[in-house]
């Protein structure tokens, strides 16, 4: 056997054997972001619209907040949606009867599991949280509202006593526990490793929530899917604490080409919520954001553009339509002259090939002088001038 090999060990899949439902906490961890507030119509719309797109739950917040944001927790929760409604709460009663007064059908009881976080955050120990715990989960569903049950800090909490945990969570009644890689340290085989463990060990149905800080929560997310997780936490474009959560049009794409899952999900409306989304917290959708970045579908390499040209599949895995994005052709130092010819075309200047390919090294070199690609009206200048020459 070759020894430069690298083989990976085999893993059994739970793909697909249970629905994925999707829970959007745009509305409570994206506002988290550092310098974010949305105001109450813009909270009130995402929320709408996160239910038009087809996500199965919208965390609205954390209604002990008071004013302003337990109205509008209240609010979303009479607006009629389709999507359950959820509000955030600590494992405290007054908080979770805040959350069920404002009409939400469904709570999220978050209180830290790990030892670093006990011991030093909460000053206590595991037998308190264990106890806290049931008992506002008890509370909760006395109300008759669906319950996640959120282990803080999961990824760094003692296996054994995750799994203690969320025995007394399903005991009380629980219906799932969120399974929070909360400062973004895990990595998809030992996310496998652990949601699988925590399924075998486990009867409620596990969320997975991922932080993005070494660029791994997508990754995360799904791996924790293929160990049994059916519920995963993303926000709109990633917004989020630090560096983000996992991204909704990153998981939903990912998912259903990648793991060719049917998400039954509105992904044309992906960049539309997108751009309202990140207006709103006065951030932009960076060019090169995957799945919805405008440099998704914009080509300027020549046997790029060439081949995209020809067949779209060749450099698209899906279509730029598909999450509400059009192709671009993009003229530049790296264009070659089967794109010169195309981009001519849509001005209804027919080039032949000859003539594009004198043309080239004249576009290159503005594009280097300038640092860019060039703009129409910049190529209709070198167009008159190379026509006014010959």
């Amino acid at each position: 056997m070759d020894k430069s090999l690298v083989y990976l060990a085999p893993f059994e899949s739970k793909l697909g054997s249970l629905p994925i439902k999707f829970d959007d906490t745009t509305l409570r961890d994206g506002e988290q972001t550092a310098g974010v507030v949305f105001a109450n119509k813009e909270k009130i719309r995402i929320a709408k619209l996160l239910d038009e797109v087809g996500v199965h739950q919208i965390e609205a917040g954390i209604a002990a907040m008071g004013g302003d944001e337990r109205e509008t927790i209240e609010e979303i929760a009479h607006l009629g949606l389709k999507a359950s409604v959820l509000g955030w709460n600590r494992a405290n009663l007054g908080d979770i009867k805040a959350s069920i007064d404002c009409g939400v059908d469904a709570v999220a009881i978050s209180l830290a599991t790990s030892d670093i976080h006990i011991e030093t955050k909460l000053k206590k120990d595991r037998a308190w949280v264990i106890s806290t715990m049931r008992e506002a989960v008890a509370f909760a569903k006395s109300h008759g509202v669906y319950v996640s049950v959120n282990a803080e800090d999961a990824s760094r909490t003692d296996m054994s006593f995750l799994i203690e945990y969320a025995d007394a969570a399903a005991k009380e009644g629980a219906d799932r526990i969120r399974f929070c890689d909360t400062i973004g340290i895990m990595e998809p085989f030992r996310t496998y490793q652990a949601i699988t463990t925590l399924r075998e060990n486990c009867d409620l149905e596990i969320e997975m929530h991922t932080h993005n800080d070494f660029g791994m929560a997508v990754a995360n997310a799904i791996a924790g899917i293929h160990a049994g997780a059916n519920w995963v936490n993303v926000t709109v474009a990633g917004l989020g604490e630090r560096a983000g959560n996992a991204a909704l049009e990153e998981v939903a794409m990912a998912l259903k080409y990648v793991e060719n899952l049917d998400i039954e999900m509105d992904t044309v409306r992906f960049r539309e919520i997108a751009e309202y989304v990140m207006a709103a917290a006065g951030r932009k959708i960076p060019l090169w954001k995957s799945v919805i970045g405008t440099n998704m579908f914009a080509h300027e390499s020549g046997i790029h553009a060439d081949g995209v040209i020809k067949n779209p599949k060749t450099y698209e895995i899906f279509s730029p339509e598909e999450v509400g994005l059009v192709r671009q052709i993009v003229i530049g130092k790296h264009s070659g002259s089967k794109s010169i010819e195309m981009k001519f075309a849509e001005y209804g200047i027919e080039l032949d090939a000859g003539q594009a390919a004198e043309m080239l090294p004249l576009v290159r070199t503005m594009s280097v002088e300038l640092k860019r690609s060039l703009f129409d009206k910049e190529l209709l200048y070198i167009y008159n001038d190379f026509m006014g020459n010959k």
